[in-house]
């Protein structure tokens, strides 16, 4: 063939290529569904078919769904105070029950040929069930409970630790802990790490309003010799005394107080001076003593109960608060665990595609169709894919493992080794991307948990501050006694003064001496009044002011943390509109690089594109593939974001907050 000849069919070949690229690209139409592998691929059930038509075959998750096993029996968390008839039970120790340390069965259900297939509502109800902080927190209710008990008897308030835990969830590269932000100002009402350190309950002391029963007595013998008889009667003076007192107190929340003494005493001697011996001695006292002034009212001396109530609504609302903020954060695990799978097959799709270009280019090279750099260059990328790889493998690996410490309780081996495979590469649709900010400022202010525990706690500082004046006042103390008395004895046969002296009508015996306390025979009665008064006050005036200026810090941290929810709730708007346009642009780009890819191929074929061209077209997809995914996982942890910053977490993945109480979960997300 003559070179014109050859230089004209290489010129037609050129055209031919390049109105073939032109075609293709005026042609183009939308991409083709994805496949398996991709992101967009949905895991979730296809809408029913008509009964004429054949049915799709089942999804992954679908199958998993069908394979699953029945799910065990397990014991719900259960912890009260003890409580006996027994009246020696007041005065043992009680032990809370043992921890159950062991997976809920629900997580072997999941496993199949050695693998953890997980969906994210599998994954909620085993945080639910398996994670430790919800478990931590429990504790919370029945601690709550010993405040409220302990208050009953007149104690104070030690507070409950009501601060959000997230130890066992958190995330991993790239991962933020939305769960924790707009945390409330209330939890603070119950006290920090369990201890109230300011003014909060401050006010006169309360007594306490359980019964007081105490004994003693004793029993006494002693022989003193005396100088003279003159004094006893006696040289060698012996003397035997038994002596009992018993004493009940109570007070009650008027702040009334009751006191009942009895003393009793049997004395026997050998003086003849005696006319009854041995000598029965009795009395009966009760009084009764009224606040009138500081300490007075049921108010005053019950706030520490009220206190505690509130506190048992503010755990009970920091408890919802805790299982939004962990399965906010299983939640954005999850995506990070989607992203890195996808990610890891996007890698693996690319270093494949590496691999096939060089061993053609190789081929090529020994038909010395192409310089011997282009290898050189295919290795590169072949060793560059690799490294991309196993970077990939190890974030998945990581992200399975951030997975499993969330949802598990014992650290199990086994399943630290086992593969996840996410079942949903993509979350359902949120309602609340298309509402107005009005509105979501309006939800968040209804539902969110903190908001409610904030009115809590301005409630607590205005009862607080009520309770604290009575501190302010003169005590003034009315009170009531009566005081009946009885003696009796036998004649002393050993008498040695007068006959009339000797002489007694007094009872002898210890019925007799009883009845004497009781019957009016020889009373005593009194009623009377104190009155003290500081005169500067000045403790009780710096703790009353202190208190009025603490609560002014809560009134602003409250205006506070009602800015900061509408911020909160604007930024998570914002963040989801961000994130669902750069979903919309990586997608363009990523068809428009599989387009490319696509062309430049077809274009190698014809021999208009070298080796080199189709490999950075690849490089150019794999990018926007990722670019995507990481896109589309923006987009998921957006949509969790906002769920929690309005406070429809729980009710948009159908979580019942009555099985987070119990740990195990009857209604399945």
């Amino acid at each position: 063939m003559s070179k014109q000849a050859t230089t004209f069919r290489v010129r037609i070949t050129s055209v031919a290529a390049i109105l073939l690229m032109q075609v293709n690209m005026a042609l183009a139409v939308e991409p083709q569904p994805a496949s398996e592998n991709s992101p967009a691929s949905l895991p979730s059930l296809e809408a029913p078919t008509p009964a004429n038509l054949p049915s799709p075959p089942l999804s992954l998750a679908q199958e998993m769904q069908q394979a699953q096993k029945p799910v065990g029996a397990q014991q719900p968390f259960h912890v009260e105070l003890p409580h006996s008839r027994n009246p020696f039970s007041p005065y043992r120790a009680s032990d809370a029950p043992p921890l159950d340390l062991n997976n809920s069965p629900r997580l072997d259900s999941l496993i199949r040929d050695g693998k953890l297939y997980i969906s994210l509502r599998d994954a909620i109800a085993l945080a639910i069930e398996n994670n430790l902080d919800l478990a931590y927190f429990r504790y919370n209710f029945p601690i709550a409970q010993t405040d409220l008990a302990r208050t009953k008897a007149g104690g104070s308030v030690n507070g409950v630790n009501t601060g959000i835990v997230q130890s066992s969830t958190q995330g991993g590269f790239g991962s933020q802990n939305s769960g924790s932000s707009g945390a409330s100002s209330g939890s603070a009402a119950a006290g920090a790490g369990g201890i109230v350190t300011s003014t909060l309950g401050a006010g006169t002391a309360v007594a306490s309003f359980d019964p007081y029963l105490s004994f003693n007595g004793f029993a006494d013998h002693s022989v003193t010799e005396e100088g003279n008889a003159f004094q006893n009667g006696v040289l060698i003076f012996k003397q035997n005394e038994i002596q009992g007192q018993g004493n009940y107190s109570q007070s009650f929340p008027l702040g009334t107080n009751v006191n009942v003494n009895f003393f009793g005493q049997r004395f026997a001697n050998n003086s003849p001076y005696e006319a009854i011996n041995p000598t029965l001695y009795s009395s009966l006292t009760v009084t009764v003593t009224q606040q009138f002034l500081a300490g007075f009212g049921i108010s005053t001396n019950e706030r520490y109960m009220h206190i505690a109530r509130k506190n048992l609504q503010i755990t009970d609302l920091a408890f919802r608060a805790q299982v939004i903020a962990t399965i906010t954060q299983v939640e954005n695990i999850y995506w990070d665990l989607v992203n890195a799978y996808e990610d890891e097959q996007v890698k693996e799709r690319s270093l494949e595609f590496a691999q096939q270009n060089l061993q053609t280019d190789e081929k090529q090279l020994q038909l010395n169709a192409i310089p011997a750099m282009q290898v050189i260059k295919d290795q590169s990328d072949e060793a560059s894919s690799e490294g991309d790889l196993t970077v990939s493998r190890a974030n998945l690996r990581l992200n399975e493992l951030l997975i499993k410490n969330a949802i598990t309780k014992l650290d199990d081996p086994v399943i630290d080794e086992m593969p996840v495979i996410p079942l949903d590469r993509v979350g359902s649709p949120d309602p609340n991307a298309s509402k107005s900010i009005d509105d979501l400022i309006t939800e968040a202010e209804k539902n969110r948990p903190d908001v409610k525990q904030d009115e809590i706690a301005m409630e607590v500082a205005q009862m607080s501050l009520r309770s604290i004046k009575s501190e302010l006042l003169p005590t003034l103390n009315a009170y009531g006694f009566y005081s009946g008395n009885g003696i009796a004895g036998p004649k002393n046969p050993n008498c040695d003064l007068s006959p009339e002296e000797c002489i007694s009508d007094l009872p002898v015996g210890f019925g007799s001496m009883f009845q004497n306390i009781f019957n009016y025979s020889s009373p005593e009665y009194r009623v009377g009044m104190t009155l003290s008064i500081n005169l500067r006050n000045r403790v009780a005036k710096a703790d009353q002011f202190r208190a009025a200026l603490e609560y002014r810090q809560k009134q602003i941290t409250f205006e506070e943390q009602k800015k900061s929810i509408r911020f909160d709730v604007r930024n998570s708007q914002f963040a989801l509109q961000q994130a669902e346009a750069r979903v919309n642009a990586s997608q363009k780009a990523r068809d428009l690089a599989q387009h490319t890819f696509d062309v430049t191929a077809q274009e190698q074929k014809l021999g208009a594109m070298s080796s080199y061209d189709t490999l950075v077209a690849q490089h150019n997809l794999a990018t926007a593939e990722s670019d995507l995914v990481a896109a589309q996982t923006a987009y998921e942890k957006a949509k969790v974001d906002i769920d929690r910053a309005i406070g429809e977490t729980l009710e948009r993945m159908g979580v019942s907050i009555d099985d987070a109480k119990s740990g195990v979960v009857t209604h399945e997300p």
